[in-house]
């Protein structure tokens, strides 16, 4: 009880609550900061490939063995990171993981041998990053929302998907003046503002402050907090399902087509046509925008239309733009069509298929059962990661890599045509996974 008078956020919501506005709306902005922050950790090391080469003389492969664990790490972690979320609440799930991402990148500023960058960039941050993935946008948007949910969930994945890309034209700045030692030193500061945030306004439910989702008018069922062997059983339900297989498949292929590709790989290979650094975080920065408005606007879209076909379009148009990169000659006009087009579509995929596993799973292992398809997400991502490394260090190009990621987003956009509309009934499919 002292603890709710004592908190910033009651206060707060009291205010709010006299001027008609929603507290969830706070946890949202709060969540939106703390994922922005901690996508820009997991992006960083795309900058901070060329600089390690010069200095350590890794090639590209090494590196991107270590860059591929963290990928894996930050995938597995979302099922686990959910039911933990369920159990002990975001908020300290949050501060311990922001904790961990910190602790890994102080450390690394010393680190001077392969399994040092293995260790620190590889499991550490891979953890501390996995904690505070997509699972946990889907978690707030699930708890506090009722109403509005997939414009919430476009907003918190486009929070992630720009923290990765606008924050790499500062950090490419940086370390082209400075060394890459001092966009680290950035990315702990950020991490430091984004804790504070979280230790004074994050609350882990509306229950906590005496309120109901937004959108709700009675309350809500109790809902059970499962363990990591809880998490474990959804995932064995779920898999019995075609439809979980296929969300997981389309989601690998959609992180073999983003973060394993774009976000590790697209500066180094800007630099392999004789673009810089600076230009080639630019870009990314480009892309940034574009996406943080075409998630929100696939937010908007999958709360009125079929998720299926929006999926079927984000896939397709995709895999058609990563094939014309390598027509675009890398030139401003070419640059700048592929930063918009891609952008738009860069992580717009999430909306619909968070609300695709809420309709088929059931609200409550809702999270849970999405922290399975990211998992998928961050399998691709960690497969391509590593392959473009090792197409560029076997071939010497990067460009069999994003032709096969071009064909394979083809390949998604007609699997995901596969799942009956979830407007029906009688397809097999269970609304709702067994609690355990």
């Amino acid at each position: 009880m002292a603890f709710r008078a004592l908190h910033p956020s009651t206060a707060l919501a009291g205010a709010f609550a006299r001027r008609d506005i929603h507290y969830g709306w706070v946890v949202v902005a709060v969540t939106f900061l703390t994922m922005l922050v901690t996508a820009g950790a997991v992006g960083a090391p795309g900058v901070l490939i060329l600089p390690l080469q010069k200095e350590f003389g890794w090639d590209t492969a090494t590196i991107s063995s270590a860059l591929a664990i963290r990928l894996v790490l930050f995938g597995l972690m979302g099922p686990f990171a959910a039911a933990l979320m369920n159990r002990y609440g975001p908020r300290r799930v949050v501060l311990t993981a922001l904790s961990l991402i910190a602790g890994g990148l102080v450390a690394s500023l010393w680190m001077s041998q392969v399994w040092h960058l293995i260790l620190l960039w590889g499991v550490v941050v891979g953890i501390g990053t996995g904690l505070t993935a997509l699972v946990l946008g889907a978690t707030v948007a699930t708890r506090w929302f009722s109403h509005r949910r997939g414009l919430v969930v476009g907003l918190l994945t486009a929070s992630s998907a720009t923290g990765q890309l606008v924050v790499l034209p500062v950090l490419a700045a940086l370390t082209e003046r400075f060394g890459w030692r001092a966009s680290l030193l950035l990315i702990c500061g950020l991490l430091l503002a984004a804790g504070l945030g979280v230790l004074a306004l994050m609350r882990d439910r509306p229950e906590d402050l005496g309120l109901l989702p937004y959108g709700e008018t009675r309350p809500l069922a109790a809902a059970s907090t499962p363990t990591a062997g809880g998490a474990v059983a959804v995932l064995r339900n779920a898999g019995r399902t075609r439809v979980f297989w296929v969300l997981f498949a389309t989601f690998f292929i959609c992180g073999a087509s983003t973060n394993g590709l774009i976000q590790t790989h697209f500066i180094p290979l800007c630099a392999d046509y004789g673009i810089g650094p600076v230009q080639g975080a630019s870009v990314l920065a480009a892309m940034g925008i574009f996406d943080f408005v075409g998630t929100v606007a696939s937010g908007w879209l999958s709360d009125r239309y079929d998720n299926r076909w929006l999926l079927f379009w984000y896939y397709g148009l995709r895999g058609l733009s990563l094939m014309f990169l390598p027509f675009s000659d890398f030139s401003f006009v070419g640059l700048s069509l592929f930063a918009a087009f891609y952008g738009l579509d860069w992580i717009a995929t999430v909306p619909p298929t968070v609300r695709l596993t809420a309709s088929r799973f059931g609200r409550e292992r809702a999270n849970l059962v999405f922290g399975w398809v990211f998992a998928g997400h961050q399998l691709g991502a960690a497969t391509v990661a590593y392959g473009a490394g090792l197409s560029r260090t076997a071939l010497s190009s990067y460009l069999p890599a994003f032709f096969a990621a071009g064909a394979l987003c083809l390949i998604a956009a007609g699997l995901i045509l596969t799942l009956a509309d979830p407007e029906r009934r009688g397809d097999g499919v269970p609304n709702a996974v067994p609690a355990h």
